[in-house]
Protein backbone atom coordinates (compact mmCIF):
# COMPACT_ATOMS: atom_id res chain seq x y z
CA UNK A 1 0.00 0.00 0.00
CA UNK A 2 1.31 3.45 -0.93
CA UNK A 3 2.21 5.47 2.17
CA UNK A 4 -0.07 8.37 2.94
CA UNK A 5 1.29 11.88 3.24
CA UNK A 6 1.43 12.95 6.88
CA UNK A 7 -1.52 15.34 6.58
CA UNK A 8 -3.73 12.57 5.18
CA UNK A 9 -2.54 10.11 7.81
CA UNK A 10 -3.54 12.62 10.49
CA UNK A 11 -6.97 13.13 8.92
CA UNK A 12 -7.52 9.39 8.56
CA UNK A 13 -6.50 8.77 12.16
CA UNK A 14 -8.99 11.37 13.31
CA UNK A 15 -11.69 9.84 11.09
CA UNK A 16 -10.96 6.46 12.72
CA UNK A 17 -11.05 7.99 16.20
CA UNK A 18 -14.44 9.54 15.45
CA UNK A 19 -15.64 6.29 13.82
CA UNK A 20 -16.74 8.19 10.71
CA UNK A 21 -18.47 6.10 8.04
CA UNK A 22 -16.69 5.27 4.77
CA UNK A 23 -13.17 5.04 6.17
CA UNK A 24 -12.04 2.64 3.43
CA UNK A 25 -13.20 5.12 0.78
CA UNK A 26 -11.58 8.00 2.68
CA UNK A 27 -8.29 6.05 2.75
CA UNK A 28 -8.56 5.38 -0.99
CA UNK A 29 -9.05 9.07 -1.69
CA UNK A 30 -6.07 9.96 0.49
CA UNK A 31 -3.95 7.27 -1.24
CA UNK A 32 -4.86 8.78 -4.61
CA UNK A 33 -4.01 12.29 -3.42
CA UNK A 34 -0.72 11.11 -1.90
CA UNK A 35 0.26 9.34 -5.11
CA UNK A 36 -0.71 12.36 -7.22
CA UNK A 37 1.41 14.58 -4.96
CA UNK A 38 4.39 12.23 -5.27
CA UNK A 39 4.06 12.20 -9.07
CA UNK A 40 3.83 15.99 -9.11
CA UNK A 41 6.92 16.36 -6.90
CA UNK A 42 8.91 13.90 -9.02
CA UNK A 43 7.86 15.74 -12.16
CA UNK A 44 8.98 19.06 -10.67
CA UNK A 45 12.32 17.53 -9.64
CA UNK A 46 12.96 16.15 -13.12
CA UNK A 47 12.02 19.40 -14.84
CA UNK A 48 14.17 21.41 -12.40
CA UNK A 49 17.22 19.49 -13.65
CA UNK A 50 16.69 21.43 -16.89
CA UNK A 51 15.88 24.74 -15.20
CA UNK A 52 12.18 24.36 -15.91
CA UNK A 53 8.98 24.55 -13.94
CA UNK A 54 5.85 22.79 -15.14
CA UNK A 55 4.54 26.07 -16.57
CA UNK A 56 7.74 26.78 -18.48
CA UNK A 57 7.77 23.20 -19.77
CA UNK A 58 4.20 23.47 -21.04
CA UNK A 59 5.04 26.63 -22.99
CA UNK A 60 8.16 25.03 -24.49
CA UNK A 61 6.08 22.00 -25.45
CA UNK A 62 3.40 24.14 -27.12
CA UNK A 63 5.93 26.31 -28.92
CA UNK A 64 7.86 23.27 -30.12
CA UNK A 65 4.68 22.01 -31.78
CA UNK A 66 3.94 25.42 -33.35
CA UNK A 67 6.45 25.88 -36.14
CA UNK A 68 5.70 29.55 -36.76
CA UNK A 69 5.24 30.40 -33.10
CA UNK A 70 2.17 31.51 -31.21
CA UNK A 71 0.75 34.76 -29.89
CA UNK A 72 0.93 35.14 -26.09
CA UNK A 73 -2.88 35.01 -25.80
CA UNK A 74 -2.89 31.70 -27.74
CA UNK A 75 -0.29 30.29 -25.35
CA UNK A 76 -2.39 31.36 -22.37
CA UNK A 77 -5.51 29.77 -23.84
CA UNK A 78 -3.81 26.50 -24.78
CA UNK A 79 -1.97 26.24 -21.45
CA UNK A 80 -5.11 27.11 -19.47
CA UNK A 81 -3.52 30.00 -17.60
CA UNK A 82 -4.00 33.76 -17.50
CA UNK A 83 -2.25 36.14 -19.84
CA UNK A 84 -0.41 37.61 -16.86
CA UNK A 85 0.93 34.17 -15.97
CA UNK A 86 2.07 33.61 -19.55
CA UNK A 87 3.81 36.99 -19.57
CA UNK A 88 5.80 36.07 -16.46
CA UNK A 89 6.72 32.65 -17.85
CA UNK A 90 7.75 34.17 -21.19
CA UNK A 91 9.89 36.79 -19.44
CA UNK A 92 11.84 34.01 -17.72
CA UNK A 93 12.16 31.92 -20.88
CA UNK A 94 13.37 34.99 -22.77
CA UNK A 95 15.97 35.76 -20.06
CA UNK A 96 17.24 32.21 -20.50
CA UNK A 97 17.40 32.73 -24.29
CA UNK A 98 14.91 29.92 -24.89
CA UNK A 99 12.30 32.03 -26.69
CA UNK A 100 12.19 35.25 -28.66
CA UNK A 101 9.29 37.62 -29.18
CA UNK A 102 8.81 38.90 -32.73
CA UNK A 103 6.39 41.28 -34.39
CA UNK A 104 3.74 39.32 -36.29
CA UNK A 105 4.33 39.59 -40.04
CA UNK A 106 0.59 40.04 -40.73
CA UNK A 107 -0.05 42.51 -37.90
CA UNK A 108 2.96 44.50 -36.69
CA UNK A 109 1.07 45.41 -33.49
CA UNK A 110 0.81 41.75 -32.51
CA UNK A 111 3.55 39.51 -31.11
CA UNK A 112 4.54 35.98 -31.97
CA UNK A 113 6.64 33.91 -29.65
CA UNK A 114 9.08 31.42 -31.13
CA UNK A 115 11.64 29.07 -29.69
CA UNK A 116 15.26 29.97 -30.22
CA UNK A 117 17.66 27.27 -31.37
CA UNK A 118 18.60 26.70 -27.74
CA UNK A 119 14.93 26.52 -26.77
CA UNK A 120 14.08 24.06 -29.54
CA UNK A 121 16.99 21.82 -28.56
CA UNK A 122 15.96 21.87 -24.88
CA UNK A 123 12.29 21.28 -25.75
CA UNK A 124 13.11 18.23 -27.84
CA UNK A 125 15.31 16.69 -25.14
CA UNK A 126 12.91 17.40 -22.29
CA UNK A 127 9.77 16.37 -24.18
CA UNK A 128 11.36 13.02 -25.06
CA UNK A 129 12.56 12.39 -21.49
CA UNK A 130 9.31 13.58 -19.96
CA UNK A 131 7.26 11.30 -22.23
CA UNK A 132 9.45 8.32 -21.28
CA UNK A 133 9.08 9.17 -17.58
CA UNK A 134 5.30 9.48 -17.79
CA UNK A 135 4.95 6.25 -19.76
CA UNK A 136 7.22 4.53 -17.23
CA UNK A 137 4.93 5.42 -14.36
CA UNK A 138 2.41 2.92 -15.64
CA UNK A 139 4.90 0.51 -17.17
CA UNK A 140 4.26 -2.08 -14.47
CA UNK A 141 0.61 -2.38 -15.47
CA UNK A 142 -0.62 -4.65 -18.24
CA UNK A 143 -2.72 -3.19 -21.04
CA UNK A 144 -5.82 -4.64 -19.40
CA UNK A 145 -4.88 -3.13 -16.02
CA UNK A 146 -4.28 0.27 -17.60
CA UNK A 147 -7.70 0.07 -19.26
CA UNK A 148 -9.30 -0.93 -15.98
CA UNK A 149 -7.56 1.90 -14.12
CA UNK A 150 -8.64 4.41 -16.78
CA UNK A 151 -12.20 3.19 -16.49
CA UNK A 152 -12.18 3.41 -12.70
CA UNK A 153 -10.71 6.92 -12.75
CA UNK A 154 -13.37 7.98 -15.26
CA UNK A 155 -16.04 6.53 -12.99
CA UNK A 156 -14.75 8.52 -10.00
CA UNK A 157 -14.50 11.68 -12.16
CA UNK A 158 -18.07 11.19 -13.37
CA UNK A 159 -19.25 10.86 -9.77
CA UNK A 160 -17.39 14.01 -8.82
CA UNK A 161 -18.88 15.94 -11.73
CA UNK A 162 -22.37 14.71 -10.85
CA UNK A 163 -22.04 16.22 -7.39
CA UNK A 164 -21.61 19.66 -8.92
CA UNK A 165 -19.15 22.36 -7.97
CA UNK A 166 -21.54 24.02 -5.51
CA UNK A 167 -21.74 21.00 -3.24
CA UNK A 168 -19.13 21.93 -0.65
CA UNK A 169 -18.62 19.63 2.35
Amino acid sequence: MYPLEQKYQALLSEAERRALPGQERIRLCFQTLSLAGAIDRDCARLLALHGLSEGRFVLLFLLDAAGDGLAPHQLAEQAGVTRATVTGLLDGLERDALIARHADAADRRALRVRLTGKGRQLAQVVVARHSEWIAGLFGGLSEAERGQLAGLLDKVATGLAARGEGDAP
